[in-house]
């Protein structure tokens, strides 16, 4: 019972990291896109702000309840369930150092722009900001997908 519970927990974790990625994917890179530099920059900072605000703190609870989860797992063997934790940490992994190494320098510049100096190479930072991204999304989604795998199969041993 108490896998079953911390593998809740880090689904619903875990959700929250991927739902951004698939949003993204779904509609907010399109609209970013086709705005104009003022309008961007603002979306650009007022998303960084709140992300920065209250983002660690899921990342944190993933990490907790996944890590919990590879531990919960290690003592039934070789289960689908413990190498699909295993994947899902990595993945989160990633995702972080991704997000420490590449947007959240671009999200550093972006933050000093300002609407009376428009830097000449914007958009190349949007669209680097795009491409960072789109590793992140694939990771996330991934260690996603993966905890999901796990949770329907989790109990099978792998041979």
């Amino acid at each position: 019972m108490t896998t079953k519970i911390n593998l809740l927990i880090t689904l619903l974790a875990y959700s929250i990291i991927v739902s951004q990625p698939f949003m993204y994917f779904l509609a907010l890179k399109q609209a970013q896109l086709g705005l104009q530099f003022e309008s961007y920059m603002e979306v650009r900072k007022l998303i960084d702000l709140a992300m920065r605000a209250n983002l660690k703190y899921v990342i944190y609870a993933v990490l907790l309840a996944n890590i919990s989860l590879i531990f919960l797992t290690y003592k039934n063997g070789n289960t689908i369930l413990f190498y699909s934790a295993i994947s899902a940490l990595l993945a989160l992994v990633v995702d972080v150092l991704l997000t420490l190494k590449g947007n959240l320098p671009i999200n550093d510049v972006i933050n000093t722009w300002s609407a009376d100096n428009v830097p000449e190479n914007w958009v190349a930072f949007r669209n680097k900001w795009f491409a960072i991204f789109q590793y992140r999304q694939i990771a996330s989604i991934t260690g996603f997908i993966s905890l999901l795998i796990g949770a329907v199969f989790g109990t099978k041993e792998l041979t």
